[in-house]
């Protein structure tokens, strides 16, 4: 990966589409109300952008791009996409793709099992977990060996924070509970492995003044911007970026959900000083990811 040559490197894309088989059930319906939520129609009708679609867009735009699935199988029933070929796939397009994976915290030592492999035979670079989606308190004891390992490893975790799109909309929310996904969980974590890098993803909408402080607080704390466009960023959030965590904000777009041109073309007109756009776009993420 040329850095240099890159204009931005977009922290938070997904690799949407179950593998190994048809899709289950549900899950046309979960990607049809994401893509209601989303006003994007990329979850319908199967059109969902492959991991090599994915490439090759973020190519074309000279954007580095952090990739990855979402294990939530216990809690959804639906079939996660492969880490492994993830991880594979972005080895093929290393100038341009950065390998994370998902494990399923509930897995337990499997979990724990599953992510040193992942480090040391893929080079996965970091694991993303969604608390509403997995169903579960991200600061429970219980999950803490996922943590050791991952801090063990020296790579990186990046939470869910806030509302999601997940289920909004759909009977019952699709089960998923928001409550789940309240940022201040995350400051236990981060004071119980502090060598561990914590992302928090999105504006964490309503408990945006929670994740700033977390993210103040504890120096292994970082926000990304993604699942937002930027035009609808709270004014508090502004002014945290434009100050005290400069250098700990990521941007991120939520790809398919929301893409890198609609957030980057938002981006240009909301109200952020001059001196902090290029560390939110590019070089604050490369030094968190050490590239």
């Amino acid at each position: 990966m040329n850095i240099d040559d890159l204009i931005a490197i977009d922290i938070h894309t997904h690799a949407e589409e179950p593998c190994c088989g048809h899709r289950d059930d549900g899950y046309d319906e979960f990607q049809a109300g994401m893509a209601n939520y989303f006003k994007n129609p990329a979850g319908k009708d199967g059109m969902l952008p492959s991991v090599p679609e994915t490439a090759a867009y973020f190519r074309e735009r000279k954007i580095g791009a952090v990739i990855f699935p979402v294990d939530a199988e216990r809690n959804t029933g639906f079939r996660r996409y492969s880490n492994e070929e993830v991880a594979e796939i972005c080895a093929e397009n290393s100038d341009i793709l950065i390998p994370f994976a998902s494990v399923d915290p509930w897995k337990g030592k499997a979990g724990v099992r599953e992510i040193r492999r992942l480090v040391r035979d893929f080079g996965v670079k970091g694991f993303k977990f969604h608390p509403t989606m997995q169903g579960f308190w991200a600061n429970d004891p219980q999950f803490y060996p996922i943590y050791e390992a991952i801090q063990d490893e020296g790579v990186i975790s990046l939470f869910h924070t806030g509302q999601t799109g997940v289920g909004s909309g759909m009977k019952g929310g699709m089960g998923m509970r928001l409550k789940y996904s309240n940022p201040m969980t995350i400051d236990d974590v981060a004071a119980d492995f502090p060598d561990m890098p914590i992302i928090m993803a999105h504006p964490a909408f309503p408990w945006q003044e929670e994740a700033l402080a977390v993210c103040q607080h504890k120096p292994n704390v970082y926000i990304d911007l993604s699942g937002w466009s930027p035009k609808y960023f709270p004014e508090i959030l502004v002014k945290y970026c434009n100050s005290l965590i400069r250098k700990k904000v990521l941007f991120g777009s939520d790809w398919p959900a929301i893409t890198p041109d609609r957030w980057l073309k938002d981006f240009e007109n909301a109200p952020f000083r001059d001196e902090v756009r290029p560390l939110i776009l590019k070089e604050n993420a490369v030094r968190l990811l050490n590239l």
